[in-house]
């Protein structure tokens, strides 16, 4: 495995892949040989997270902004968004926490 540097940390972000994962997929690709899965990297999968619960939090500020102003008058439905907002908030926070903590046993393991 290759390490990771400031000069491949952002290959690895964007494709979700060390130097040497992408260069046995190009391989493999140029053999014909189809690759394991096929779908979403991690990485991929986790940006789309994020990116979800980014827009979760804008449609609940948008909510609050109109119920403040008088644009919408439904309370509970502020309430139900803003809710969901939270929910998704605490959800990705405890699943970083996961991914950093399965990081910290990995450093500690002894090659």
């Amino acid at each position: 495995m290759d390490g990771l540097t400031v000069s491949n940390a952002e290959g690895l972000l964007e494709t979700g892949r060390t130097l040497s994962e992408q260069r046995t997929a190009k391989i493999n690709k140029d053999a014909g040989i189809p690759t394991a899965g096929g779908g979403k990297t991690f990485a991929e999968t986790l940006k789309d997270a994020v990116q979800n619960v980014n827009q979760i939090q804008k449609e609940a500020d948008v909510a609050m902004q109109k119920l403040a102003t008088g644009e919408n008058k439904n309370i509970a439905e502020v309430m139900v968004v803003t809710e969901k907002a939270d929910i998704a908030m605490k959800l990705m926070v405890q699943v970083r926490n996961k991914i950093i903590e399965a990081y910290h046993e990995v450093m500690k393991m002894q090659v």
